[in-house]
């Protein structure tokens, strides 16, 4: 190569990196790597010999791979892109699902954002299930193991087809999770960006009364309560869910999508900008556009910054369960964030999240634990303020990044409202409001607030010093009934029942459940202990809404206390503790209890123990193997696809994840 040549190269390739001039018109140069195509195209491969090839390259070469050609060029994509990153656009469009129903026009408009940017698009769709049109009967068995098989269809589509880089478009409880445990499988540049979280509703009632701020929960509270009339019922249900989008509230849905925002993964607003808002709109394209960039960034200018394990890193773990402890998210996402860990090859375990809920109080209740919408939130600075008052009380790891920023300082300086460095542009972001448009179309709105929310001491989100609660949202519990842990979501809990004392009423299912709630079986003082609903037992660890609701509906939810080797919905608040393990049909202790046996609850102490000594706990244990054995007794056909899943289902402390071992061991595969 001569020196004109050099320099022609030199030059064209840092206006390339600054963006002045698209990849395609850097001229070819004597001993420079190229991508050589059929259609005469030449395009650099890499500048050094040590650079990550893009992994579509290998169908974009040579001979062997024309069919391959021929196929992508049939999908529709123009032989002179060959070369380009190839961006997978995984998406969730459902139309079942109302945080789903818009996700369609999403995926159209992420893909002409990458295309513009000088990426290949390519969308495909995975499963979604909607947890509260399958709450309450056999159909909740398969949302937890559609987690599984949501992950493995991105990781499947990703990899069968060679693409470069990927942008998980989510919104609801499983799917959130399940692309981010691809994801970090996968590790290959990507972005979330979620369908955004659904308008609160207002509710009139027949005597004239309105109900401003209502939900989900708001109708399922109503069907329990006999004071509630037909008419008002049906009021509820017409207007409790307004707009598209994942239920209002700190729900499991938003609880995921902030949680994403606070590990890096998303872009700032992800978890509280309104799906109805046109600003949602804008998230939308940045991220497309975005994507492109960090596949640039991967792939030639060798930066591996941008790989989803070297931003969801052990601090970066910590500072997003700090953040969910801080703002009382859905108890699930202990279930999720343990899950996508072992995804990541990151050591971040159950122990890692009771170390941080005994130091980080709870400075924001949203609903359902608190009075204050998702978008009440969004107005006090989001995720980012949050993150900003955490920060300045010394509770977050500053050695993070995350797919837009360098550092956590550099995000803050822009994107927590109370820094003087917060830019204009962000302050208007953060007064987007809820229009209060009834309709299940995306982006309906341009509505702002009048001001933002920096009230930290009476606001949606407070300071350090000025916590909603001293104890953090989520706690740990562990005893002789959960000697490997259980979770409870404090900050829903009243004060008055953070220690509990009462004889336990035992059921082996949610519909037995729901039918001792509802036919006053259950009494005030009583302990209700729901087993053989875990990730084995179940199988699939049913979401248990209804029950949460009901006793709150037959007003006696500060009265009882709810367990179970299950889950509970995010929407779900009171004493209602989840998660216990080892579940019953693992040889857990809580298939041990009997009816009248006395539960001690201390949350305060972060203990749930059963007034039974060591040896009463044995006696039972082998008495129990000696007949039946570990099994339900109820009536419930399990099909051969939720068998499956219960055949690897590890228990919750293990974020119900398949058991590696076991797989390994039964595969014979390394």
């Amino acid at each position: 190569m001569n020196a004109v040549n050099l320099f022609i190269l030199m030059h064209a390739t840092e206006l390339f990196h600054r963006g002045a001039i698209p990849l395609n018109a850097i001229p070819p140069a004597g001993g420079v790597p190229l991508f050589g195509h059929h259609d005469g195209t030449v395009r650099p491969r890499h500048l050094t010999g040590n650079m990550a090839e893009m992994r579509s390259a290998k169908l974009m070469n040579g001979r062997v791979f024309a069919g391959a050609r021929a196929l992508y060029r049939a999908a529709g994509v123009d032989g002179k892109d060959f070369g380009k990153p190839i961006v997978a656009i995984a998406n969730s469009f459902d139309e079942f699902v109302p945080g789903h129903v818009h996700l369609n026009k999403v995926g159209r408009l992420v893909s002409e954002a990458v295309k513009k940017a000088g990426g290949i698009p390519r969308e495909f769709n995975t499963i979604a299930v909607d947890d509260g049109i399958a709450m309450g009967h056999t159909g909740m068995l398969y949302s937890l193991p559609s987690r599984d098989i949501i992950a493995d269809s991105v990781e499947y589509s990703v990899n069968a087809h060679c693409a470069d880089a990927l942008i998980c478009i989510s919104n609801c409880d499983k799917i959130t999770p399940g692309m981010l445990m691809a994801a970090l499988r996968l590790n290959i540049p990507t972005i979330f960006v979620s369908g955004g979280p659904m308008e609160a509703g207002s509710t009139t009632l027949s005597d004239g009364t309105v109900e401003k701020s209502t939900d989900l929960i708001d109708v399922m509270y109503a069907t329990a309560d006999d004071n509630i009339s037909d008419e008002d019922l049906l009021a509820y249900e017409k207007t409790v869910c307004p707009t598209c989008g994942s239920c209002a509230g700190m729900f499991t849905a938003n609880s995921m999508n902030c949680l994403t925002e606070a590990m890096g993964l998303a872009l700032p607003g992800n978890g509280t900008t309104l799906a109805s808002h046109t600003y949602r709109r804008k998230l939308f394209e940045r991220a497309g556009e975005m994507i492109v960039t960090l596949a640039h960034r991967y792939y030639q200018e060798d930066d591996d910054s941008v790989l989803p394990r070297n931003i969801a890193t052990k601090h970066s773990f910590e500072n997003a369960m700090t953040m969910d402890v801080a703002m009382g998210g859905s108890t699930n996402t202990v279930l999720h964030i343990l899950a996508a860990a072992q995804s990541a090859d990151v050591d971040f375990t159950l122990d890692d999240i009771e170390r941080i809920s005994h130091t980080v109080p709870c400075i924001c209740k949203a609903s359902p634990s608190g009075q204050w919408e998702i978008s009440d939130v969004h107005r006090a600075g989001g995720i980012p303020g949050i993150l900003g008052e955490l920060d300045r009380a010394g509770k977050l790891h500053r050695d993070t990044h995350s797919v837009d920023y360098p550092s956590l300082e550099a995000k803050l300086d822009d994107w927590d409202i109370m820094r003087d460095t917060c830019r204009d542009d962000v302050r208007q972001f953060f007064r987007a409001a809820p229009g209060h448009i009834v309709s299940p179309e995306p982006w309906t709105h341009e509505t702002l607030f009048d001001s933002l929310d920096t009230d930290r001491v009476n606001g949606a989100i407070h300071d350090i010093d000025h916590p909603a609660v001293n104890e953090g949202g989520l706690a740990i519990l562990r005893g002789n009934l959960a000697p490997d842990g259980c979770v409870v979501k404090t900050a829903g809990v009243p004060k008055e029942i953070w220690n509990f004392r009462g004889p336990a009423l035992i059921v082996e299912s949610q519909e037995e459940a729901i039918k001792v709630i509802l036919d006053d079986t259950l009494k005030p003082g009583q302990a209700l202990v729901i087993r053989y609903e875990g990730p084995k037992g179940g199988p699939g660890m049913q979401e248990m809404l209804y029950p949460t609701s009901f006793v709150k509906g037959k007003g006696i939810g500060r009265d009882v206390a709810l367990i179970t080797d299950g889950r509970y919905s995010g929407g779900s608040s009171g004493l209602a503790i989840g998660h216990v393990a080892p579940e019953a049909a693992n040889k857990g202790p809580i298939a041990l209890i009997r009816n009248g046996d006395i539960i001690d609850i201390d949350i305060p102490n972060r203990s749930i123990n059963v007034e039974l000594s060591d040896a009463q706990l044995a006696d039972r244990r082998r008495e129990l193997e000696a007949g039946d054995g570990y099994v339900a007794h109820r009536d419930r056909h399990v099909s051969q696809a939720l068998k499956a899943y219960a055949a690897f289902a590890r228990s919750a402390d293990k974020g119900a994840t398949r058991d590696p071992e076991l797989i390994d061991r039964l595969s014979g595969l390394r």
